[in-house]
């Protein structure tokens, strides 16, 4: 990577990280759930934030020649793959209106979205930084 991402992408990123994370936060907050319900998916999303983020990185750290090793690789994509399963399930199974369950799954995924393009924004903007700093001292 030779080109930092665009200002425009960056923020895009962002705002879809944002808007996917709050949206999803705030139908926790404002729904009639018991805590445990709404603190089981407030741990998937978690979960999910974490393991889209591992899954990028290893994807690019394979890309690039940095040895990755195959369990932690294949663990990643196994965490993503549980973490959307675990959303599915547990909306399948709640007493919520299937317009509640499309919203929960949407943001759900809008945030999953803006995490791998935020990390890879920040990774490539990180690279060129890094390009520049040693071509300068060369």
């Amino acid at each position: 990577m030779n080109q930092k991402p665009s200002n425009a992408f960056i923020a895009a990123s962002w705002i879809a990280l944002g808007a996917g994370m709050l949206g999803f936060l705030i139908g926790l907050w404002r729904a009639e759930m018991q805590l445990n319900e709404k603190g089981y998916y407030f741990t998937v999303l978690m979960f999910g934030l974490f393991s889209v983020i591992s899954v990028q990185k290893s994807v690019r750290d394979k890309l690039e020649g940095i040895p990755v090793t195959d369990i932690y690789y294949g663990l990643s994509w196994f965490c993503t793959i549980l973490a959307i399963v675990l959303l599915v399930v547990g909306l399948w199974n709640a007493t919520i209106l299937p317009s509640e369950k499309g919203y929960y799954a949407f943001s759900f995924l809008l945030a999953l979205f803006g995490a791998i393009a935020v990390q890879k924004n920040t990774r490539d903007a990180k690279a060129v930084t890094t390009q520049k700093d040693t071509s300068n001292t060369q």
